[in-house]
């Protein structure tokens, strides 16, 4: 199950995998190769043997697609607290604080361990939407998600303790009954004392959207049938500026660094720098906008305008247009601080996990700090498990046929769950085929208000009676709760 690291600056070749049949069960099986995933297993591996399952090559991870940075408190000018403090508002009432004040307290420390292993960033810190101070680092511009996640699939590809199965797909968790043992994949089932769900998002599930295809919620509803509470899922958050007719999103960083969002008469209509639900909304208002980079240094983004002008554009000349996209699943796995879910033996991290916080709406740049932060918060209590008592059953069956997504299910989550819903469409979500879009639905339609990234037609304020959170368990009534 090794793989050899041929040439650090290619990516590694696809694997064939073997039979999953192991004597002892691993210390930590970790299901997903995104940088949650993979900074769980190197902060795992150094106490114990641990599994990274990928259903796809580690480098084609939706993390090597973020084009922001990572956001943290390393200016002179800056601090922990005042990093809260824009999460805090960006998550319009409803972020976490407790999971608030880990992430932006442990945010530098996360970083200096990016550079123990190897990661270059950028001279100078970045400016994005709702930050107050410029505490944002790059690493080549906007390539930050791909330069970092390579490093952590290098080292990963490298351990002695980790073993590494690409090209395989969990069908299922596998429980006892009382607690997750593992999981089920398309080759057999796989043993672990604990098991971390780092599958990433579900915003692939919309029409249009800067996801890559399999980015469909996979990780989140197996958890969800195998036992734990989810919450949160009416929280999608839409990328303002995606080129239109394309997956390909122009970074927040071009707006921190100076281009405009201008109508069709060529005026500017908007805050560039408002937290994104608000410029999404602005843009979806004016149904396309165009983002002038003429005036700013494109230089520093060389892979970005390379993208344009590869698909026809000049961005020194014209401004591109440019519309909203599904892009970050801010709901998911109910976890607490650690990564536990309320499925004994079962962790999750990143962004298929819901900490709180986000809120209800993410800021810029704290995507790929939660799965680092949390990611190791996860690994670390993940080897403390016991694992299950006595012997474990074989699986009696093969897990879950996939669900499939069409392009009519993607074209109705776009239209009935997009910036704007209402009940209507929701309503008519409610019978998706697709367990996951109708649990979104349900959540959305339990919250009767517009807050951050959730936005009703029919109740366009924000109700101080829904400053909860919407948590689904399997077999109960929704519930509304406050997290410390």
């Amino acid at each position: 199950m090794r793989h050899e690291v041929i040439d650090c600056e290619a990516k590694t070749t696809m694997s064939i995998a073997p039979e999953l049949h192991q004597e002892e069960p691993y210390d930590l099986l970790v299901v997903g190769g995104g940088v949650a995933g993979l900074f769980g297993a190197l902060c795992a591996a150094p106490e114990g043997r641990v599994l990274v399952l990928s259903k796809g090559p580690l480098l084609a991870s939706t993390s090597s697609l973020a084009q922001g940075g990572i956001a943290a408190a390393v200016g002179d000018d800056d601090r922990p607290a005042l990093h809260a403090e824009d999460t805090l508002r960006t998550g319009r009432g409803l972020s976490r604080r407790t999971a608030v004040s880990v992430l932006t307290e442990e945010a530098p420390a996360r970083i200096r361990d990016l550079v123990d292993l190897g990661v270059e960033f950028d001279d100078g810190l970045g400016l994005e939407g709702g930050h107050s101070r410029r505490r944002v680092v790059h690493a080549g511009g906007a390539a930050t998600g791909d330069r970092v996640a390579r490093k952590l699939a290098e080292r990963v590809l490298a351990h002695p303790r980790i073993d590494v199965v690409e090209g395989t797909r969990m069908t299922s968790l596998w429980t006892d009954g009382a607690c997750c043992v593992g999981a089920i994949t398309e080759h057999g089932p796989v043993r672990a004392r604990a098991t971390l769900v780092a599958t990433g998002g579900a915003a692939a599930l919309w029409q249009r959207t800067t996801n890559p295809p399999g980015a469909v919620g996979d990780g989140i509803a197996a958890a969800y049938r195998a036992g734990a509470a989810v919450a949160d899922l009416e929280f999608t958050q839409f990328h303002p500026t995606t080129l239109v007719d394309s997956t390909l999103l122009l970074s927040e960083a071009l707006r921190g660094e100076g281009a405009l969002l201008l109508d069709e008469h060529g005026e500017r209509f908007t805050d560039e720098l408002a937290p994104r639900d608000v410029v999404a909304r602005e843009i979806a208002a004016r149904g396309t906008a165009l983002l002038d980079l003429r005036a700013i240094d494109r230089g520093r983004f060389p892979g970005l305008m390379g993208s344009l002008a590869d698909r026809g554009y000049d961005p020194a000349q014209t401004p591109i247009p440019v519309a909203p996209a599904a892009h970050y699943t801010v709901g998911g796995i109910l976890t607490d601080l650690d990564g536990r879910s309320e499925l004994p033996g079962l962790y999750a991290a990143g962004e298929c996990a819901a900490t709180g916080v986000h809120g209800a709406n993410r800021l810029a740049s704290n995507s790929l700090l939660e799965c680092l932060v949390f990611g190791r918060r996860a690994a670390h209590a993940a080897l403390a498990e016991p694992g299950p008592a006595g012997h474990v059953s074989h699986p009696r069956r093969n897990g879950v046929a996939v669900e499939p997504v069409t392009p009519a299910l993607r074209r109705a989550l776009w239209e009935d769950c997009g910036l704007v819903r209402d009940a209507a469409g929701l309503e008519r979500l409610r019978t998706a085929p697709h367990h996951l879009v109708r649990l979104i639905a349900e959540s959305a339609l339990l919250r009767e208000e517009s807050r951050g990234s959730h936005f009703r037609a029919d109740f366009p304020a924000t109700s101080d009676e829904l400053e909860r959170h919407v948590v689904l368990r399997p077999g109960s009534e929704p519930a509304l709760e406050t997290w410390l």
